[in-house]
């Protein structure tokens, strides 16, 4: 619905304990006055089931330094300039301990 004064779009308020559109030019809509009702319509959410402890990342062949392990879980990071590539960390499947490679 938009002001008969001024175009602009109307918004609503409560005014005496109803909704009513006004707008910033002073236009206010009266009760009793042609206006749309005004209702608000909430959208029940599904209802989220939080995992815990779950893997995420790809997992691919890497050598772990501590246990020689050759297997890691693998993900990266942009943690230099935009101009210089990505920093892949790898994470050991066996022992958990984490390193960086620079590309």
């Amino acid at each position: 619905m938009f002001c008969p004064k001024c175009k602009s779009i109307l918004r609503p308020k409560e005014k005496a304990g109803k909704r009513i559109l006004w707008c910033s030019c002073g236009h206010n809509s009266e009760p009793g006055e042609e206006s749309p009702e005004l209702r608000e319509k909430i959208a029940k959410t599904a209802k989220i089931e939080v995992m815990e402890n779950v893997e995420t990342n790809p997992r691919v062949e890497a050598d772990c330094a501590k246990c020689d392990n050759k297997e890691a879980f693998y993900w990266t990071r942009q943690t230099r300039g935009a101009d210089e590539p990505e920093t892949r960390f790898f994470k050991c499947t066996k022992c958990n301990h984490t390193w960086r490679e620079y590309s």
